[in-house]
């Protein structure tokens, strides 16, 4: 299996590692500042008090920069964050940070989906000011560059309303303590504005475009949602009931093909108005902040959890009967309002069955933002009314339709399973944001296998639930589903041994939210790398890649290397760098390397990504880049630009204990020969 990985790995990263090659990424060509993104800004006024700020960032060729909506709770990309300082007092945010349209492939790395930006990248944000006197609006802008070699980068952002201009400003002191200009406000002309609308767009265009890919698949989704809840014991045997009911009491065919499509737009308009009325009470994006949050993730999962269990059987989520009656009393009235009353008859009744798929529907759907539910609940009704227009137009039909039965329970306890699966995404959610462990990979793989695979047997009729009758066969369309629901299990197993799992990708935790990152039953041979099993570690290391002897903490690190009379290997890293994870994978994991790596030098290792903010006292502004550092990993990559004038990592520096350079510093070095030949350069040049 390390084989077959390692396999898989080289064939992913080949035609990166020759792209970066010959754009002089990695290796000795890795020792300079680069600056692959360029900024611009702009500024709208729409009235005196409402403005349209935006960023527009031009990427260099092959380089890309994560989006905001990069899963952050993960171990992986950074996610972009534009920080804006005074915001609810000077001013307030109209709505979210608005972006251009983005990219989105999955990742062998990290084993979820990227979401990126290419050649471009706008951000548009509206604001409303407190006061008509307020002259600058101030923002910090944090994002992460990459072309495998990956960047962190902030930038301070001055929007200067006064002079109608957009200031990016190196310094932090000089960002910090900057003023408008004494001047009075004035109202941008009207060709500039002409200028700026037609300038964004086409951003706008494209950000429109990317929107409505994402709405399109929720109703897609919504809309098989509402097929299943068609196929429950509630909903499908009024499908005759209803037709019948129309078809009889209309004077002709014409008013019952129209009244039956009028109660099927009332059924549309009832779902809509209800997913309308989340977004009204919650806001447009309120819900897709709420959805990740960590007690909200745990109250889905309560909520599906009971929603699962109701399916299969357990109890029946109703609501009141009065409410029925009354709606009841209000059919009899005939005309358009008696339609009206009969499709609410039809959603409180069936209540029981499309209650959980359509609380679901809007927790997924809330987690887009916007007006996902509205979208959601369209979806989701127009599959429920479709077949009452139909059949109303073609009564035949009627006699092709299954005649209810036991397959009508079973869809609602297959419906059960797929509840009580999604359930546990909701928790790990909430484990990953806390990083608790306790919902590792291993453990949410193991109760999918055992969800689905029970689910098998339940197609298979080896269970009996309190609902089902006592058929003594299965029919075919059953057997075929049990068989490809084991299938689906069998898939899942390897996932336990470190299989990617590309097809559930972005529901289990990712590969290294682990027990055994190296896959379950692996076992490391410490001994046969060359060092000897001793439990004990030096005083503030920990164990790093493969088992190596590792410090996250340069004075720490090298008071050992003096102890032990090592010379130092410094790891500038990042835990969002893939290159430095294809390092670690494919040359420190060969044994020629590991054995040099846990005998003859002391790894630091510096995280320039390490987000845990350093004590007040601790915070400065760096002389080199003027920038304020205020987290470890501001720390270690202001370090990396002062004494090697290199901000991209992967990048090794082997030194004596007085801190010289042993031989020139390298970047990406994926040849395990080379880089064995750079080790034993400067460790032989240490022993002279």
């Amino acid at each position: 299996m390390k084989k077959l990985l390692f396999l898989v790995s080289l064939l992913g990263i080949l035609s990166p590692s020759f792209a970066q090659d010959a754009l002089g990424i990695g290796g000795q060509n890795s020792n300079e500042i680069k600056n692959p993104l360029v900024w611009e800004g702009k500024i709208i006024k729409t009235n005196d008090t409402d403005y349209e700020i935006s960023i527009t960032g031009f990427i260099d060729k092959e380089w890309h920069v994560y989006s905001q909506h990069t899963p952050s709770e993960y171990i992986g990309p950074l996610p972009l964050e534009m920080k804006f300082l005074n915001a609810d007092t000077d001013f307030t945010l109209e709505g979210p940070l608005e972006e251009s349209e983005t990219h989105t492939a999955f990742s062998e790395v990290w084993g979820f989906d990227e979401i990126y930006f290419t050649d471009i990248v706008v951000l548009t944000q509206k604001i409303k000011l407190s006061k008509p006197e307020i002259q600058v609006i101030k923002a910090e802008l944090f994002y992460q560059v990459c072309i495998e070699v990956c960047l962190n980068e902030e930038r301070y952002v001055v929007f200067d309303l006064a002079a109608n201009e957009v200031k990016f400003i190196d310094n932090y002191d000089d960002f910090e303590s900057y003023v408008a200009k004494e001047k009075a406000k004035t109202d941008v002309n009207e060709a500039n504005k002409e200028d700026d609308v037609t300038d964004n767009s086409a951003v706008d265009k494209s950000s429109k475009k990317s929107e409505s890919k994402g709405l399109w698949a929720i109703f897609f989704i919504a809309f098989l949602s509402g097929f299943a809840a068609l196929l429950t014991p509630c909903v499908f045997p009024m499908i005759p009931l209803t037709v019948s009911f129309f078809t009889k009491q209309s004077k002709n065919r014409a008013a019952g093909i129209k009244n039956a499509i009028l109660y099927g737009v009332f059924i549309i308009v009832i779902y809509v108005l209800l997913g309308s009325v989340i977004v009204g009470i919650f806001g447009a994006d309120a819900l897709n902040a709420l959805s990740t949050n960590v007690w909200f993730n745990v109250i889905f999962f309560l909520l599906l959890v009971v929603f699962a269990v109701s399916f299969l059987g357990a109890f029946e989520i109703t609501l009141p009967q009065s409410w029925s009656n009354k709606v009841d009393s209000q059919a009899n009235r005939g005309g358009i309002v008696g339609i009206f009353f009969m499709a609410l008859a039809l959603a409180i009744v069936s209540f029981s069955c499309t209650g959980p798929i359509v609380g679901t529907l809007l927790v997924e759907s809330a987690s887009k933002g916007g007006i996902a539910p509205i979208v959601g609940m369209l979806g989701f009704s127009f599959a429920i009314a479709l077949p009452f227009a139909l059949f109303a137009m073609f009564p035949g039909w009627m006699n092709s339709l299954p005649k209810s039965g036991g397959w009508l329970n079973t869809v609602k306890v297959f419906l059960g399973f797929l509840e009580l699966a999604l359930a546990f995404k909701f928790l790990s959610n909430a484990d990953l944001v806390l990083q608790l462990h306790w919902l590792e990979r291993e453990i949410f793989l193991a109760i999918w296998i055992a969800v689905f695979g029970t689910l098998a047997l339940y197609l298979f009729g080896k269970i009996k639930l309190p609902h089902d009758g006592m058929e003594n066969h299965i029919s075919v369309g059953r057997l075929s589903l049990g068989l490809l629901v084991l299938a689906f299990t069998v898939y899942l197993i390897p996932g336990l041994w470190g299989a990617p799992l590309k097809l559930i990708s972005g529901f289990p935790p990712p590969l290294n939210y682990s027990e055994a990152p190296y896959g379950v039953g692996y076992t490391k041979l410490s001994s046969a790398a060359g060092r000897s099993e001793d439990s004990t570690l030096p005083e503030g290391a920990e164990l790093g890649p493969h088992d190596i002897i590792s410090f996250n903490e340069y004075e720490k690190g090298l008071a050992y290397a003096k102890k032990v009379n090592k010379p130092v290997l410094l790891d500038f890293t990042g835990y969002a760098c893939v290159n430095c994870r294809k390092m670690e994978e494919r040359v420190w994991a060969s044994p020629h390397i590991l054995g040099i790596l846990n005998k003859d030098i002391v790894l630091i290792s510096l995280y320039v990504d390490d987000k845990r903010s350093l004590p007040k006292e601790e915070q400065y502004t760096s002389e080199t880049t003027g920038k304020r550092i205020k987290s470890i990993g501001n720390k270690w990559s202001d370090f990396q630009i002062r004494k090697y004038k290199a901000n991209a990592q992967p990048y090794y520096v082997l030194m004596d204990l007085n801190e010289n350079n042993l031989n020139s510093p390298i970047g990406y070095t994926p040849d395990v020969d080379e880089y064995k030949q750079w080790l034993q350069e400067g460790i032989g040049a240490f022993k002279k």
